[in-house]
C-alpha cells in the first residue's frame, strides 16, 4: 500500500478497528477513510455500494462485526449471524463490484471446532463440529473467509483472511456482564484494590489454558499482512505461547498493585481446556510479536485507571 492510497477501515471505533487506524497512521498512511455505524450500516447492500460508488477505496479492512459474549451469542444466534452474514457479504462483493485492489477479512477464533488439536493449524477449519453457545456468529465468519477464499479463485480478487487469537488493549470492554476474561480481571482486581477487598473471586479452576495477544500488536500483523501476503489460506495471528488462568491471575495481580487473595469458584465453568493458535504460517511471512503480556497489561492498565479518574 503506497502512503497516501484510499483505505477503508469498516469498525474503526471498535477495539481491533481503531488499532488499526493507530498503526496506519503511525506508518504515515493518511488517506484513511471511515464510517460510524450512525452513518453507514454495512447490513445494507444499497448503502454501501452508494459508498463504495462515492469513495472508491483502493483497500479494505473488514475489521466490523455484531460482538458479544457467550451469553448474547447463545440467547440471539439470528440476530448474530444474519448481521454478520449480510456485512460479509455486502462489503466483499461491493469490494469485487468496485474493483478494491485488495481486502483483509478478520476471522474469530470460534471458526475452529470445538475439539480442534492443538496448537491448532489453520487446516483445522471445518474438520469438526463448534462450540453450540456461538454457532450462529462463528458460521457467518466461516462464510466470510470462504467468500474471501472464492472470489480470489473465480475472480482473481487479492482478499485475504487472518484469523486473530484472544485480544486485549486501549477501547477493551470492561463490562464484568459482557467483558472477556483479561479486561474483566483488570476490573476486578482494580476495584477489589481501592475498594480494600479481601479476595477476589474468579469463575472456574484458573488450571485452563489461553494465549492473549495485544491489540496494536494484531493491528501491525495486519497492515504487514496487506503489504506482503497474498494467498487463499487464512492466517492465525497470535503470540504461539499461553498460560493458565492462574498465572494470568498472578500478572494482573501483580501490575495492579492488589495485596489480596484470589478465590476460585469452582462451580462456574472453565471454558475450553486450551486454545491455542499454531502461528508457524504468520512467522514465515516475517512477523513476530512485540509486545509482552505484562508489558500490553501494564500499558492497557495505565489507560483503564485514566478513564476511570
Amino acid at each position: 500500500m503506497e502512503k497516501n492510497a484510499k483505505i477503508y477501515v469498516a469498525g474503526h471505533r471498535g477495539l481491533v478497528g481503531s488499532a488499526i487506524m493507530r498503526c496506519l497512521e503511525g506508518y504515515g498512511y493518511n488517506n484513511i477513510i471511515t464510517r460510524s455505524h450512525q452513518e453507514l450500516d454495512l447490513r445494507n447492500q444499497a448503502q454501501v455500494n452508494r459508498f463504495f460508488d462515492e469513495e472508491q477505496p483502493e483497500f479494505v479492512f473488514l475489521a466490523a462485526a455484531k460482538v458479544g459474549g457467550i451469553l448474547a451469542n447463545n440467547t440471539y444466534p439470528a440476530h448474530f449471524m444474519y448481521d454478520n452474514l449480510m456485512i460479509s457479504a455486502n462489503v466483499v462483493h461491493a469490494a469485487y463490484e468496485h474493483q478494491v485492489k485488495k481486502l483483509l477479512f478478520l476471522g474469530s477464533s470460534c471458526i475452529y471446532p470445538k475439539m480442534a488439536p492443538q496448537p491448532i493449524k489453520e487446516e483445522h477449519l471445518l474438520t469438526g463440529s463448534l462450540e453450540p453457545t456461538n454457532e450462529g456468529y462463528a458460521l457467518a465468519k466461516i462464510s466470510g473467509m470462504q467468500m474471501c477464499k472464492y472470489y480470489r479463485r473465480q475472480f482473481g480478487c487479492d482478499y485475504i483472511s487472518a484469523m486473530p487469537t484472544n485480544l486485549y488493549g486501549i477501547n477493551d470492554n470492561f463490562d464484568l456482564n459482557s467483558s472477556h476474561v483479561l479486561p474483566a480481571m483488570i476490573r476486578k482486581f482494580h476495584d477489589a484494590k481501592v475498594q480494600n477487598k479481601p479476595e477476589v473471586i474468579l469463575w472456574g479452576t484458573g488450571k485452563v489454558l489461553r494465549e492473549f495477544l495485544f491489540v496494536d500488536d494484531l493491528a501491525d500483523a495486519l497492515v504487514h499482512l496487506m503489504n506482503h501476503y497474498s494467498a487463499e489460506s487464512h492466517v492465525n495471528i497470535g503470540t504461539g505461547e499461553d498460560l493458565s488462568i492462574n498465572e494470568l491471575a498472578l500478572l494482573v495481580k501483580e501490575v495492579v498493585g492488589y495485596q489480596g487473595q484470589i478465590v476460585y469458584d469452582s462451580s462456574k465453568p472453565d471454558g475450553t481446556p486450551r486454545k491455542l493458535l499454531d502461528v508457524s504460517l504468520l512467522h514465515s511471512t516475517g512477523w513476530h510479536h512485540k509486545v509482552s503480556l505484562r508489558q500490553g497489561i501494564e500499558i492497557v492498565y495505565k489507560w483503564y485507571q485514566e478513564q476511570n479518574k
